[in-house]
């Protein structure tokens, strides 16, 4: 018996347990992502009006990726209900590039793993959202087709006429230091952005102006007496050097100062000879005292953030959302729990935390609680995580689960018709069983699985001349006890999952 047949038996369109991953789901993003949700979803998403930081622990399966489609989505519906308050999301799971650059940085001497992240601070983390912060929302202003910015941060051309002169350097300095697009030549890029937001950069020019006339004087002068004797004395020469002279120390300034921030920003990726064009478009007094990533400290990195969210609330944005998640993927880390903790903890800082205006959403593997249990008084006088939002375990019960796998089948009900769950099942199944069995199962992702493969060994028992339309209790108790198995073996590592 085909497993399509028995489906649409029950009013079932498609297999509702197909998929384990959220993001390539199509049941959840279509129709679940709006209205299934884990139990405590007010507490971690919060209000979109004062975003705040929730850390939530869970284990493989368990749903935080579906947690960070969802928290987009909604911020989505919430940013077009509120559109002179919108929330800026940036999406922070992507580590591989911060680390394949942070790594590169250090050469041979940090080949290992565990020195490397040990040299990992929080700034690295600051300047690896900044980047992402302001490489989307460049996109954004430039409308590029390249650009993986969330929805959420939708641009309109009439914003940009809110930026004063100086919210436009901030921007554009911004852009300088954080701008990490591949589509186009940074400078081309930078470019660009100046002439989007109108910036003149003329009057930079001027010891360069200055230079040029003073060099066409002398010489002029020169012929204009024709005392050609004046070429072999030293004073043509010095006074050519004269005026040349503060165009020289603004390109020497340039460099030093392009070369420093290549240096300490070392998640990114930056040719200080292109940078140093680039700050060649502001005069001294643009720079001056400005805040840059050339030091290794996290002053600059606040204040470079309070210039970003400055930008930002002047386009409409009143808040930020940082998505966190991922972190056991990136092939340095390699699901090492140690290697976990290490890129992470620099971020468990409260200050950082609750940066006003700022909500992160650090969705972690179960593993690095132990962790948490372990730290000494020092460690929670900085991360306060008693004021974080705190989820030690993205737990699920065998009722919410029951609720989880009915949402789905409904989802994929055929037109008129209203399938659930209960009906599957033989009489001898009552949903007190089945409750108890979902509860075994723990996670959304093992419920799946499980469900996908009763639903294959069913069908597989009979035939098309001779189907079976509910499954029996003898059926169902002896798959359940051979995913049990595998499920423990998959707990101590030894399976695949």
């Amino acid at each position: 018996m085909k497993t399509q047949q028995f489906l649409e038996q029950h009013g079932i369109g498609a297999n509702p347990f197909a998929e384990e991953d959220a993001q390539t789901d199509p049941v959840f993003k279509d129709f679940c992502i709006e209205s299934t949700h884990h139990p405590t979803w007010d507490k971690i998403y919060g209000n979109p009006a004062e975003p705040a930081t929730s850390i939530v622990f869970g284990e493989k399966g368990a749903g935080k990726t579906a947690l960070r489609l969802q928290i987009v989505r909604h911020l989505v519906q919430y940013n077009r209900e509120h559109p002179t308050e919108r929330v800026y999301v940036i999406e922070y799971d992507d580590f591989n590039p911060f680390l394949d650059r942070f790594r590169d940085r250090f050469g041979a001497r940090h080949r290992s793993t565990t020195r490397l992240l040990g040299d990992w601070k929080l700034w690295d983390h600051m300047d690896a959202i900044l980047s992402l912060g302001v490489t989307g929302l460049v996109d954004r202003i430039l409308g590029s087709r390249n650009s993986s910015d969330p929805p959420t941060n939708s641009l309109e051309e009439s914003d940009l006429r809110s930026l004063d002169r100086n919210q436009a350097r901030d921007l554009l300095l911004l852009a300088a230091c954080y701008d990490q697009s591949t589509a186009e030549t940074s400078k081309g890029r930078w470019g660009r952005l100046r002439r989007k937001l109108r910036f003149r950069t003329w009057t930079s020019l001027w010891p360069m102006a200055v230079a040029l006339l003073g060099t066409l004087a002398v010489a002029a002068l020169i012929i204009y007496v024709q005392s050609w004797e004046w070429l072999k004395t030293p004073w043509p020469y010095v006074a050519v050097a004269a005026v040349w002279l503060p165009w020289l120390a603004k390109l020497a300034s340039r460099f030093w100062l392009a070369a420093s921030i290549a240096r300490h920003a070392r998640v990114s990726k930056h040719s200080a000879n292109q940078l140093r064009q680039i700050l060649m478009n502001f005069r001294s007094s643009d720079i001056a005292g400005q805040p840059l990533p050339n030091k290794q400290r996290t002053d600059d990195r606040y204040e470079l953030l309070a210039k970003f969210q400055g930008i930002l609330d002047s386009l409409g944005f009143r808040g930020i959302v940082i998505l966190v998640d991922r972190v056991d993927e990136p092939h340095v880390i390699n699901g090492s729990v140690e290697q976990m903790r290490a890129l992470l903890w620099p971020m468990l800082d409260n200050k950082f935390l609750k940066h006003p205006g700022i909500g992160f959403k650090l969705l972690l593997p179960i593993e690095l609680a132990q962790f948490i249990e372990r730290e000494d008084r020092d460690f929670y006088q900085r991360a306060r995580l008693d004021k974080q939002n705190l989820v030690p375990s993205l737990e699920w019960t065998g009722e919410a689960l029951f609720d989880v796998a009915t949402a789905r089948l409904q989802a994929c009900a055929l037109p008129g018709r209203t399938p659930s769950l209960r009906e599957l099942f033989d009489d001898s199944i009552d949903d007190r069983r089945l409750t108890d069995a979902f509860r075994s199962l723990r996670v959304p992702r093992h419920l799946f699985k499980f469900m996908y493969r009763l639903f294959v060994a069913h069908c597989n028992a009979y035939t098309d001349e001779s189907p079976c339309w509910k499954i029996s209790s003898e059926r169902f108790e002896s798959v359940l006890a051979l995913y049990g198995r595998d499920q423990d073996a998959f707990d101590r590592g030894l399976r695949a999952g």
